[in-house]
């Protein structure tokens, strides 16, 4: 089961229907105490030394994990924090019975990758309008695909995703 970032949905998702917004938030407070419930656990069984922050970022949950050396939950490009936040999204849904959306972050990877991909994603939109051709840029992950369609977006064009996973990468088309 993979539960993608939702790179080519729309930047939210609405409540559930009849849902108010003080039991949505409920319900996303909920997935993060389950979410860091979990990862207590496997810092626990791993014998490693991390502080768990909680909060609800828009229409998800985040947790972030914090630590003196934590980059074995990292690995080198993010794989293994991908493969974690799966493992915690399906804790979730074990737990609730609903998909999450939850977002996981180890010792700040993903915070510094959405500054690095939204600087990319300016440079290459300077590059778009200069030329007027299309930009496609490099394989990424959809959580990669969401920060650079959020940025494109942001800066006034258009972008959408091409290809098949492993290797669906963005364009950034001209206006």
């Amino acid at each position: 089961m993979t539960l993608e970032e939702g790179d080519d949905a729309a930047a939210g998702s609405a409540p559930a229907a009849g849902e108010s917004d003080t039991s949505r938030l409920e319900r996303l407070e909920n997935e993060g105490d389950i979410a860091a419930d979990y990862l207590e656990e496997l810092l626990d069984i791993a014998d490693l030394d991390g502080d768990l922050d909680m909060d609800v970022e828009g229409d998800r949950a985040a947790v972030s994990i914090v630590g003196a050396d934590l980059s074995q939950l990292v690995g080198a490009r993010g794989e293994v924090l991908d493969a974690l936040q799966e493992l915690t999204r399906l804790a979730v849904y074990r737990e609730t019975g609903e998909r999450s959306r939850l977002m996981l972050d180890i010792s700040g990877f993903r915070a510094d990758k959405r500054t690095q991909l939204e600087a990319l994603a300016a440079e290459k939109c300077a590059e778009v309008r200069e030329s007027g051709r299309r930009v496609d840029l490099e394989p990424m992950s959809p959580f990669e695909r969401k920060v650079v369609h959020d940025a494109v977006a942001e800066a006034g064009l258009v972008s959408e995703s091409e290809g098949v996973e492993p290797r669906r990468f963005v364009v950034i088309l001209p206006e």
